[in-house]
């Protein structure tokens, strides 16, 4: 049997009690620390079960189960060290504080230094836990939004994600200043003076942005989905940042917009279009003759007119004399906004114009030039027509 005298025993300034109880605490921790973890992680899920509804616990002990064990393994090397003390005596340097007016300079040992070392990487893991049950809170929250029919709520969720995120960061920042450095942060806040100044004018930008992002969630200009073009860039938004929009071009290129010029430029919502307009123009031969041009343009005006997924306003006349071609022009508007179905429909008119050009004995002109000669040709007119390749 092992007395209380050989426990207070002392090897290297430490009795064998402080060995015995900085070997359990570590070696506990390290077995258990994987279970003790998922025990939390469901503890915790209980809080959150009710605001779920559906079964997402995998999901949350999944987020939190590193964060927890990490917390956790810290928590266990600073309790067990903290069991050996006087080696950890020796003072490394002096940490100068403000005392009053007076600054006075407090040695600082091995002991405080390792102490406040687990004691940052302590607060980091809280903190981490709190960034991952945030992300737990989106999750759960997408998953309704993808339940309803509105795009807002898809819009929103991302956007509170991470305007919350930047909150628990800038709150565990100043923690750690003031728990771990000992700094006091109303003292620094309120002294910030000209430097604060030259912070906020260097953060102008980002505060614009971050208004514009209101902006956009208050007057809804476009939500996540919608075709939108701004400054040039044409495509489908794929998602409102604290910062910036995220658009996905139609070259399948990814155009990032700061929120700010999302709202100071014009904007157009092409999501919001009931009708896609098609304008374009055609010549035809110069040989073809006035009734014939007449019967081409009421044909294609009355098929535009009568097609199903067009409006009753499209329309088609003779535009004008070009060079090569008497030109036709049609304009009608299409009632399916779906790109691709878009496309369909205005192929579908086109082939429709080939035909009925084609079934009045026309043809489309193309670039064509004349040679005029004194020498007899086989026409009774004396002239020879020599085509040109050359297109426009």
């Amino acid at each position: 049997m092992l007395d209380s005298a050989f426990f207070e025993q002392t090897f290297w300034g430490n009795t064998v009690r402080a060995y015995c109880l900085f070997g359990g605490i570590l070696l506990t921790g390290l077995i258990f620390k994987t279970i003790v973890s998922k025990l939390l992680s469901k503890l915790l899920f209980k809080l959150f079960q009710r605001f779920s509804q559906q079964s997402h616990d995998d999901t949350f002990v999944a987020l939190l189960l590193n964060p927890i064990e990490i917390f956790i393994l810290f928590s266990t090397f600073y309790l067990s060290i903290n069991q050996l003390k006087h080696p950890l005596e020796v003072t490394v340097f002096h940490f100068n504080k403000l005392i009053g007016k007076v600054k006075v300079a407090i040695p600082v040992t091995i002991g405080e230094c390792i102490d406040r070392i687990f004691l940052f990487l302590i607060i980091l893991s809280v903190f981490w836990i709190f960034l991952r049950i945030i992300d737990f809170i989106s999750h759960v929250l997408m998953y309704r939004a993808s339940l309803t029919e509105s795009k807002s709520d898809d819009q929103l969720v991302p956007f509170l994600k991470e305007l919350l995120k930047t909150i628990v960061v800038f709150i565990g920042f100043f923690t750690l200043l003031g728990f771990v450095f000992e700094v006091n942060v109303l003292t620094l806040i309120t002294g910030l003076g000209i430097g604060g100044i030259a912070i906020a004018l260097a953060a102008k930008e980002s505060l614009e942005n971050l208004l514009g992002s209101f902006t956009i969630f208050l007057d809804k200009p476009f939500t996540v989905g919608d075709l939108v073009k701004v400054d040039g860039v044409e495509g489908t938004v794929e998602k409102v940042g604290f910062r910036s929009t995220l658009i996905r071009t139609s070259e399948k290129t990814m155009a990032t917009i700061p929120n700010k010029g999302m709202i100071d430029g014009v904007l157009e919502n092409m999501s919001l279009r009931n009708f896609r307009r098609v304008k374009f123009s055609f010549g035809i031969t110069y040989e073809t003759n006035v009734e014939t041009i007449k019967k081409i343009v009421d044909e294609i005006r009355i098929y535009i007119h009568d097609h199903a997924d067009t409006s009753d306003d499209g329309n088609a006349y003779f535009e004008g004399f070009g060079d090569s071609s008497l030109n036709i022009e049609v304009i009608y508007f299409v009632s399916i906004t779906a790109y691709n179905d878009y496309l369909a429909v205005k192929q579908e008119i086109n082939f429709k114009i080939m035909e009925i050009v084609m079934q009045n004995k026309s043809d489309f002109a193309y670039p064509t030039q004349r040679l005029i000669s004194d020498k007899p040709a086989n026409s009774a007119t004396g002239e020879k027509e020599v085509g040109n390749d050359a297109t426009d």
